[in-house]
């Protein structure tokens, strides 16, 4: 079952979570592109969550941001 992303924004922290779970101790982690942090499933490293550090920094810049990830992307079906 293909799950939902969720957005969150830690203002304190100035992180970005894009989720599609809950984060957990077992993902691994590791830093994919400059201050993104990817949190992968252990077993099948799939990307679980992504943290987008400095968030609203990047948003003052004038260059383009981009996730150095891949999506495939769908409307969702409602239950």
């Amino acid at each position: 079952m293909e799950a939902k992303l969720t957005f969150k924004y830690d203002r304190e922290a100035d992180i970005l979570h894009i989720d599609k779970t809950l984060p957990y101790a077992a993902q691994e982690s590791e830093e994919v592109g400059d201050g993104v942090i990817a949190r992968m499933n252990p077993a099948s490293g799939e990307i679980e969550n992504l943290e987008v550090l400095f968030f609203s920094t990047r948003l003052l810049r004038e260059d383009l941001f981009e996730l150095p990830v891949t999506a495939d992307l769908r409307l969702a079906v409602k239950e």
